[in-house]
């Protein structure tokens, strides 16, 4: 039977997940641990950690969740807590940075920039950000200045990656926000309510996916937490819920060789039928559709 761990669970690559992290910040080179790796990353996931990767030399290929999308010299990559992520290098060739921060780190970088961490959340639905040279040798300065202050750890340096932290953050959101052209420039902090909704169904998406459940739980009625959540994110909240449950049963048909039926029942489906009507209804192929499209 498939379980909810589908995937590696880690704080960071290969290291055991710490929930106990908080305003936890750190940088390192692309090379210094995919080199140990035969310059391959293996679909994982963070429970609470954002990545940014800074990508200066090189490229190569990423999973991200069930998509494979290739990326080049130079751009960012954005990858938020929970997605299910993997990275194959050109050996010896990539390089570049990748800054990891908890998401508490938003709150405490209010001031600083905290608005723009938030809003990457948005913007990483598309994770690759290609950058012009000049946007990129900025961005470049102010993750070297991030290293060297985690490095050598002076008097301050804990308020200084903080600030170097928000500064990154800005740039990159901004550039994002410009790929995207659709009025995203104002950095605004991501709604509570929205948050809330989606650490519910994190933990309940398997055996709760009817609206009602995730109002009560958020004192709200079913309308109004569906308005709420349209004029918040442009979906509605039953959809974030459809969605969740989706990315699931993407995970498991890609990442694991678990028959379809079982998955189904996995996914609280009585009848791995209903399971195939809803994964139509939603992505218009079956399960066995996408799963033989994917090479499994």
């Amino acid at each position: 039977m498939a379980t909810s761990n589908v995937l590696p669970l880690f704080h960071l690559y290969g290291d055991p997940p710490d929930d106990q992290a908080f305003d936890f910040i750190h940088i390192e080179t692309i090379s210094s641990r995919s080199s140990a790796n035969d310059w391959v990353i293996r679909a994982h996931r963070h429970r609470n950690l954002f990545q940014i990767l800074l990508i200066g030399q090189g490229g190569g290929e990423m999973s991200y969740e069930a998509a494979t999308l290739s990326f080049e010299a130079p751009c960012a990559i954005l990858v938020p807590a929970t997605i299910a992520h993997g990275y194959r290098f050109r050996p010896n060739e990539t390089e570049g940075f990748v800054v990891s921060f908890t998401e508490d780190t938003t709150e405490i970088l209010e001031a600083q920039g905290g608005a723009a961490l938030a809003r990457l959340r948005v913007l990483a639905s598309d994770p690759v950000v290609p950058l012009e040279a000049e946007e990129y040798s900025r961005i470049h300065a102010l993750c070297s200045a991030l290293n060297e202050e985690s490095f050598l750890a002076r008097e301050g340096f804990r308020l200084a990656m903080r600030g170097y932290l928000a500064l990154t953050a800005i740039a990159v959101a901004r550039q994002a926000a410009n790929r995207d052209r659709t009025g995203m420039m104002t950095l605004k902090t991501t709604d509570p309510t929205v948050t809330a909704l989606r650490a519910l169904l994190e933990e309940n998406f398997r055996a709760q996916r009817l609206l009602g459940f995730y109002a009560e739980k958020l004192a709200m009625t079913a309308d109004r937490l569906n308005d709420h959540v349209k004029r918040a994110t442009g979906v509605t909240a039953g959809h974030l819920i459809r969605q969740r449950l989706l990315t699931e049963a993407k995970r498991q048909l890609v990442f694991t060789t678990e028959p379809i039926h079982e998955i189904a029942y996995s996914l609280g489906f009585s009848d791995p039928s209903h399971f195939t009507r809803f994964f139509r209804k939603q992505t218009a192929t079956t399960p066995q559709e996408f799963r033989a499209q994917r090479g499994g």
